[in-house]
């Protein structure tokens, strides 16, 4: 797992419109890698969510979670 760097505003690349996901995409080892490497970036920013335009990926999806023990990720 790797720490993604987070777009922070006013970067211009914030406001690019994301695309949906399709059943396939979301699948493949690639997008758990991604999924696994923003839950470990948000985690250590501290924060509760980030969504993939933060990172410079710009599909609709985003990793929170909201318990105190770090105990309930949701995608």
């Amino acid at each position: 797992m790797a720490l993604l760097p987070i777009l922070e505003f006013p970067d211009p690349r914030l406001r690019t419109k994301a695309v949906p996901l399709t059943p396939e995409q979301v699948t493949t080892p690639a997008f758990q890698g991604l999924l696994d490497d923003m839950f470990q970036t948000m985690y250590e920013a501290p924060g509760i969510g980030l969504a993939a335009t933060q990172i410079d990926t710009h599909e609709r999806f985003m990793v929170i979670d909201v318990t105190e023990g770090r105990e309930q990720p949701l995608v």
